[in-house]
């Protein structure tokens, strides 16, 4: 599977970069998340409920940072099982740039899935995953300007 997007995020650049590296934010921003907890320095262990059609899992994962260049960019590894349901397992590449008051967003991400997400079609697995991310930006944004802004 394959992914990629822009987003205008309503924030600065710093302040994007600052909530995409909050894992209490992060937890808030994506649907089924339950736990985002670090392990190491840019290393975090995640626990999520996913739902892709019929099939109902709960995953547990890591996710590794890498490539760090605050506040513009990062890639990020992940990995996940599911039981029954299967893994996933992937990578995103995200690039921040400010236009003007807000920052544009650009990622890429690929992904790997088996068991039984990968049996029940790209299309349902495709759908569910652009969903998630549709719901991840659209939370961020509420984030974002709910937050106090920092006065100069």
């Amino acid at each position: 599977m394959e992914m990629s997007s822009v987003q205008i995020v309503p924030a600065p650049p710093d302040r994007v970069w600052s909530a995409l590296n909050d894992p209490e934010l992060l937890k808030r921003c994506i649907t089924g998340c339950e736990a985002i907890e670090p392990i190491e320095e840019n290393q975090y262990k995640v626990s999520m409920t996913v739902k892709v059609g019929p099939v109902n899992a709960k995953f547990a994962g890591k996710i590794f940072l890498l490539d760090l260049n605050p506040p513009e960019s990062y890639t990020i590894n992940f990995e996940g099982q599911g039981g029954m349901a299967g893994f996933a397992k992937g990578n995103a590449k995200v690039a921040l740039s400010p236009e003007g008051e807000v920052t544009k967003l650009a990622y890429t991400a690929s992904a790997q899935i088996g068991g039984k997400l990968a049996q029940i079609g790209s299309r349902l697995v495709d759908g569910a995953a652009n969903k998630m991310a549709t719901d991840f930006f659209a939370a961020l944004a509420r984030e974002l300007k709910e937050e106090p802004q920092a006065s100069t």
